[in-house]
């Protein structure tokens, strides 16, 4: 099964790909969308267009993303939510069923504590796909979400929600 993580953001969006095949899990490709400008429509439009260009080249089976988290800042929140929105869309046009996990799951599924910095994610990344350079730490973030779906996925319940286009 291929999977395609999905660490979203609005200037930065990480993705990373993965083959889980059992519990071997291996590689495949991993990058940031950016988006640059004022304009927030254009901003969503440009993540789009690059997620759904990974999306044609890689043909992944799933799609995992990232639960939003709120946080102090409300606008914040707000633009990140649309940022996922974005991402939920793509991967729902492309037909896959979508796994959302909340960061504390990820970070202890990846990492093994659910506080770890980007920095035990990335460590922890390169040890469990051997070979993978990640391309910055969103890029580390998108597959350790990856990995996650990896183990959790195939589980049926709340943590997979399936979105059919």
């Amino acid at each position: 099964m291929r999977i395609l993580g999905i660490d979203p953001g609005l200037r930065n969006l990480g993705w990373g790909v993965i083959e889980s095949n059992g519990s071997r899990l291996s590689h495949v490709a991993n990058g940031t969308c950016k988006s640059s400008g004022e304009d927030l429509g254009v901003r969503l439009l440009s993540l789009h267009t690059q997620l759904m260009e990974v999306l044609a080249l890689y043909l992944p089976d799933q799609a995992a993303i990232e639960q939003t988290f709120v946080n102090k800042d409300g606008a914040g929140t707000l633009k990140l939510g649309q940022a996922r929105g974005v991402a939920m869309l793509a991967a729902a046009q492309a037909g896959l069923p979508i796994g959302e996990y909340a960061p504390n799951r990820v970070k202890k599924t990846v990492v093994g504590v659910g506080h770890a910095d980007k920095r035990q994610v990335m460590h922890m990344v390169r040890l469990q796909l051997p070979g993978c350079d990640p391309a910055g730490p969103d890029a580390a973030d998108a597959l350790a979400i990856a990995i996650c779906h990896a183990h959790y996925g195939g589980v049926a319940g709340p943590e997979l929600r399936e979105v059919r286009a």
